[in-house]
This record gives structure tokens, C-alpha cells and sequence, in this order.
């Protein structure tokens, strides 16, 4: 086969820093680490182009997992090559978000002797690879302009052939010296093309972690790894970067979304090109929802709950949020308690092929069992140190009411077999407590407040007034409602809703209507934990004030 034409090694040397250390000097600089056998070295690599989705996470959560439980190593790569795209603030949300859930790299930024970690500040590494395929002849310069790129598109889309530079498209690929060396003589900025090996229509084989034995057609296309020569700084494409990346941080697992299967090919060859051993793939199902009658991708546009920060936010407590993404992972994982769940070990060999699906209830449902466990100490401070960030105003009235905020954690929670579960999340504080804090609750002064059911205005003042006038505060929950059971009697009140029922227009209403406007006075709603612990929770001076609030 005949040589295509080439610079010769000085004319491709002139292009890039004299002071550029040669390939060996990186791979001293990066020596194979010493791991047990059988070790996995994972890496998360996101791009800073905006907020995370729930999906890196649950990446994160696979990687670290697997990593740990083969005595090997996890690490953060920024892949930042993309810079035009890059998305400020992106970088604290990322570090927010491995903090918050508990997915923290083993190596990083600041953390390892593999780094820089931002592939940013990589740039002299790349250039001394891209410049030894240039050399070897498996890459090349290539001066097509836009204008150019988008007539060859035209062409091939006219021609209903697959679109790319390839074969007679290419047509930098077989330039002659003197073109060349003409168009740099001019000064003309350049790209540096990988010179693909495979012809139109070969396959290739590949075995992925999850997925087994897997065919795909090679990639035909002479891929751009180096960026164009009029930017600087002068970076590689992504394709290529995470190619060298990868090898001299010694990665061996590449865990990724199904999405990258089509460039598996490319990545082959480019490893085979610089003689490097390729890791090993895995290849997961994107999470999904349900939408209507079907599933579809779980879309960063369209859905809230992609977002990690949606769960941040909300304050969804991190336990909850990992055992319902290793469970989604693994199946199995889910039918496990979740301490149990959280120390097992998740195995690529067990993830599906099929989108797993996010269902937001399914984790309110998980979450709220958690809390349920927790202590009242745990919650309060669990919840203080989300609405740091998140709701103020709630944390001084938690500080300025602690013991309050303690007793209202005990109603319906301590000493009970079945504790309530009307906290799912930290943000659910406000809706569920709220209204034991004097701060926070607006008093219900007006008689003919739709809550109260629609009695006589004045029956309601008078049922107020007489509750106020001879409330004690007793012990027995019993002998307590014994009040509002007694003052429903003086006010003719039937003594139950069948009694009610049989006769309503001989009575104001049923004993529980009598109760709800003692229950409206006291919570604001028509729905409340029990009334006497609540009371009880508030204290006799509160009682009163709410009660009376009714009466003016």
C-alpha cells in the first residue's frame, strides 16, 4: 500500500512548543499504579456545561461503589475541553452535589498524583500525542473551512450517503507537501485529523461489562482530535483527550451512559493508534419516566426531578435518595433495609438493559420511612442545617423555639409503634410543623372561616369563649377531649355522626364538628395529628391565645 504523503519530522515538530516533552516523558510521569489484582479504577468525567443531572449522580454512585469494593480507586476528571459551552457556577454544583450525597471521588483536584484533573490544564499532554501520530502518519492537518465542511454535508445528503469525512469526502486526507506546506506558509488555521484505518462498511467486536459480546460498524470518519490552530488554548477534542486521559491515569472500567456505544469503535482505534491497552466498558440504561402510557428518557428540559439540584433543594435526606439509586442499579439492593443496602456492593453484572424507572412517589415513600427512624434531635438538626441555605427565616424560629420544635417532633412520633410519616423531606418541615410555631401561624380570628364547617358565626364564639374560660391543661388525653366532649353536649351537639345523621336538623352538628373548631383554632386545618398531644406540645398560654383569637 502506498505511503500517503507527509511532513517531514522537523516541519511537524515547528508546529508545536519546541520545550514539548516526548510521549515516555508522561507515561514516568504518570507510572501504573499499584492495585491489588483484579482492582477497578473508575472515573466520573462531567462537563461544566450546566447543573448536574440526577443521571451523573447515579454514575457516581455505580463508580465509587464498584471502585471500592475491588480495592480500587475512583477519581473526578473535569473534561472542560469544550470551554465555549462551559456554564459558570457549574463546578460548585458538582462539589455540592458529591458533598450532599455522599459521593465524594478518592482522587481530584487538590486530591491525587494522576492529576491535573481538569482537562483544561492537560494541554502540553495532548499535544505530545497528537504530534507523535502526526509523525507516525495517523494523523494529518487538515485546512477545510466551514464553508467547505458544509458543501461536503450537502453533497452527501444529496447523495443519501452517510454524512462525515471519510473516504473521497476527506479531502485534506491525501494532500500533497506542497499544499501543505502553501496553506501554512498563509498562515491558515488548521485542525488535526485522525487518519482512520477502517474502510466503509467494516464491523467491529467488543465485549462490555454489562451488556456481553457486542457488534458495532467501525467508524469510517477522519474524527478531529486536535481543536483549530487559531485557539488557544490549544485543546483536543474530547473523543481524543479521554482517550489519553485514560491511560495515563490508569483508568480500567469506563462506566457511561448507553449513548457512547456508537463511539466505542472510534475509541478502539484511537487507543490501538497510540498503542495504548484499552479499558474495559460499561455501558448503562439511561433512567427513565413514565409519560402516559410509556416510558421515555428522563429529560433534563421537560423534568424537574432530573436535576440533582431538584432533590438538594427539597432536601430530601441523602440516605433515601442513594439506597433508591442502588436499587435502581440493582435490583436486589431495593429489597434489602436500607443500611443493609447501602454497605452491599453493586454489580455491573446485575444492572438491566432496560431504562430503570425514577418514580419521585416511590421515593417520597422510601424517604419518609427513613425519617420516621430518626430521632427528634436528628430531624431538628438535619432540618436547621437545610434551611441554612434554603429557608432562613426557618432557622432562627427553630433556634428561637427549640424545646417547642422538640415537642412537636415527640406528637405522634415517640413511644408509638407506627410513627407518623408526614416528613419526606426537610422542605416538608414548614407545611407539617409549621403550625406550631406562633411565628409561622396566622391566627384564625374569623368565625365564618370556611374551616370551622359552616356553624352559626356566634355558636362558634360562644364554643370558643367557654372552652377558654374553663380549659385545663390535664394529663389524660381522655379526661382532655372530656372538654370538648362536654361543651358539645351544653350546645346540643349530637354525640356522634350517626346520631347526626339520623336527625341533622335537630342538632348544630356532631361532636366532631364541635371538635373542628377547636382543631381549626389550634392547627389551621381540618386535618391534625392528635389534638390533645398537640395541645399538649403548645401549652396552656398558646391554647388560649389561638382559642381566643375565635372569640373577638
Amino acid at each position: 500500500m502506498e505511503i500517503p504523503p507527509m511532513l517531514d519530522r522537523a516541519e511537524i515538530d515547528a508546529l508545536f512548543p519546541v520545550d514539548l516533552p516526548e510521549p515516555a516523558y508522561w507515561e514516568q510521569q504518570y507510572p501504573p499504579r499499584q492495585l491489588p489484582e483484579g482492582a477497578k479504577v473508575t472515573r466520573l468525567g462531567p462537563s461544566p456545561t450546566g447543573s448536574p443531572h440526577v443521571g451523573l449522580l447515579y454514575v457516581a454512585t455505580i463508580d465509587r461503589s464498584v471502585a471500592a469494593n475491588s480495592g480500587g480507586t475512583y477519581l473526578l476528571r473535569i473534561e472542560d475541553t469544550d470551554q465555549a459551552r462551559e456554564v459558570e457556577g457549574a463546578l460548585d454544583q458538582f462539589e455540592r452535589a458529591f458533598r450532599y450525597f455522599s459521593v465524594e471521588p478518592d482522587e481530584g483536584e487538590g486530591n491525587g498524583d494522576y492529576g491535573p484533573y481538569f482537562q483544561s490544564q492537560r494541554s502540553p499532554i495532548y499535544l505530545s500525542y497528537v504530534r507523535d501520530l502526526l509523525r507516525q502518519d495517523k494523523a494529518y492537518l487538515c485546512f477545510a473551512t466551514k464553508e467547505e465542511l458544509a458543501e461536503i454535508t450537502q453533497a452527501q445528503q444529496k447523495a443519501k450517503l452517510p454524512t462525515g469525512y471519510y473516504g473521497r469526502w476527506a479531502i485534506w486526507r491525501d494532500a500533497s507537501e506542497d499544499d501543505i506546506r502553501a496553506k501554512l506558509a498563509a498562515g491558515a488555521p488548521f485542525v488535526v485529523r485522525f487518519r482512520t484505518p477502517t474502510r466503509v462498511g467494516s464491523r467491529v467486536r467488543f465485549v462490555d461489562a454489562i451488556r456481553g459480546p457486542l457488534s458495532h460498524e467501525a467508524n469510517r470518519n477522519d474524527v478531529v482530535i486536535l481543536k483549530s490552530s487559531d485557539q488557544e488554548p490549544r485543546l483536543p477534542t474530547y473523543h481524543f483527550a479521554h482517550a489519553v486521559d485514560d491511560h495515563l491515569m490508569r483508568v480500567n472500567l469506563v462506566i457511561r451512559g448507553e449513548e457512547w456505544i456508537s463511539s466505542v469503535p472510534l475509541h478502539l482505534q484511537l487507543f490501538e493508534a497510540l498503542g495504548f491497552e484499552p479499558p474495559e466498558y460499561a455501558h448503562i440504561a439511561p433512567l427513565t419516566k413514565q409519560d402516559g402510557g410509556s416510558k421515555r428518557k428522563l429529560s433534563k428540559r421537560k423534568d424537574p426531578e432530573s436535576s440533582v439540584d431538584f432533590y438538594i433543594e427539597a432536601g430530601y435526606p441523602a440516605p433515601p435518595v442513594q439506597y433508591y439509586l442502588r436499587g435502581l442499579a440493582n435490583g436486589r439492593l431495593a429489597e434489602l433495609p436500607l443500611a443493609e443496602a447501602l454497605a452491599a456492593p453493586i454489580r455491573l453484572e446485575d444492572c438491566g438493559v432496560a431504562g430503570p424507572l425514577v418514580d419521585v412517589v416511590k421515593l417520597e415513600d422510601i424517604s419518609a420511612d427513613y425519617v420516621a427512624s430518626l430521632s427528634g434531635e436528628t430531624i431538628l438538626a438535619e432540618v436547621a442545617g437545610w434551611a441554612a441555605t434554603h429557608d432562613p427565616e426557618l432557622v432562627e424560629v427553630l433556634n428561637d423555639g427549640r424545646d417547642l420544635a422538640l415537642r412537636a417532633l415527640a406528637v405522634e412520633r415517640d413511644g408509638v409503634e407506627n410513627p407518623r410519616k408526614d416528613l419526606r423531606k426537610w422542605s416538608d418541615f414548614r407545611s407539617a410543623y409549621g403550625f406550631f410555631f406562633p411565628r409561622l401561624f396566622p391566627l384564625v380570628s374569623d368565625p365564618a372561616d370556611e374551616r370551622l364547617g359552616g356553624l352559626d358565626p356566634a355558636l362558634v364564639r360562644t364554643l370558643a369563649a367557654e372552652f377558654a374560660d374553663t380549659y385545663q391543661d390535664v394529663d389524660d388525653g381522655q379526661e382532655w377531649f372530656g372538654q370538648i366532649r362536654d361543651l358539645a353536649a351544653r350546645h346540643g351537639f349530637a354525640k356522634n355522626a350517626k346520631e347526626y345523621k339520623k336527625d341533622p336538623d335537630a342538632y348544630p352538628g356532631s361532636i366532631r364538628e364541635a371538635a373542628q373548631v377547636i382543631r381549626v383554632a389550634l392547627t389551621g386545618s381540618t386535618r391534625s395529628p392528635d389534638l390533645f398531644s398537640v395541645a399538649r406540645a403548645l401549652g396552656t398560654d398558646e391554647v388560649l391565645r389561638r382559642v381566643r383569637a375565635l372569640t373577638g
